[in-house]
């Protein structure tokens, strides 16, 4: 149960900065209600070093004080233990930081490197595609099926990579499968023939997009 003096002080700390409930609190800190409760019960002691961290900031308080105000365990009386206390509290949020920062760095890298990779398989569209629009806006009697292998192939290519694959192709007729299609009109049993019009997609056995089909 909940410990009302530790629960009164939370939420006058929540009111000054204007959150208003305890799911609130766990929402912003990115932290689970749980978490908070153990804060309510004054069971600082058993909660992660990450989880104060994420509270401190979010609560605008510095995190000795968090500590001070929410443990339910006898403060340290020698001046000498308190400052070392607080001293490896100030180690713990500059390693909890330089993490953070390493992993923002690390995301950075990762969504570099699949833009690029992503560009590579699409070098071909880049290249091509400009002229290809420019010759179709000259030339309006230009056949489109000389210039679908341009977004084609590169988007094929591109899928391939990612490990995505097609339901069915555009005009398939195949029997319904209510998991992996969806009626755009009329109605249909499982089992029974449906057309398919728009194509779906799978990554890796999970469905990304059900194909859109009709009955035949």
């Amino acid at each position: 149960m909940p410990n009302i003096d530790f629960t009164q002080k939370l939420q006058n700390l929540m009111q000054r900065v204007g959150i208003s409930s305890f799911k609130s609190l766990s929402r912003a800190a990115g932290v689970s209600e749980r978490q908070i409760l153990r804060l309510r019960q004054g069971k600082l002691e058993h909660m992660r070093v990450d989880v104060l961290l994420k509270l401190s900031p979010v609560l605008q308080i510095p995190l000795s004080e968090l500590i001070t105000n929410f443990s339910s365990v006898e403060l340290l009386q020698n001046p000498a233990a308190n400052q070392e206390l607080l001293k490896e509290i100030t180690n713990l949020k500059i390693e909890y930081d330089r993490l953070q920062l390493q992993l923002e760095q690390q995301r950075e890298i990762l969504l570099q490197e699949l833009q690029q990779s992503t560009l590579q398989m699409l070098e071909s569209l880049l290249l091509q595609w400009p002229t290809a629009a420019q010759k179709a806006q000259e030339n309006p009697q230009l056949a489109a099926v000389k210039i679908v292998p341009l977004v084609q192939k590169p988007l094929e290519k591109l899928l391939q990579g990612w490990g995505v694959e097609a339901i069915a192709s555009v005009g398939t007729e195949l029997p319904y499968d209510p998991q992996l299609h969806q009626l755009m009109d009329g109605t249909a049993q499982p089992g029974e023939i449906v057309k398919v019009r728009y194509t779906g997609y799978l990554q890796g056995g999970k469905l990304l997009h059900r194909a859109k089909v009709s009955p035949v």
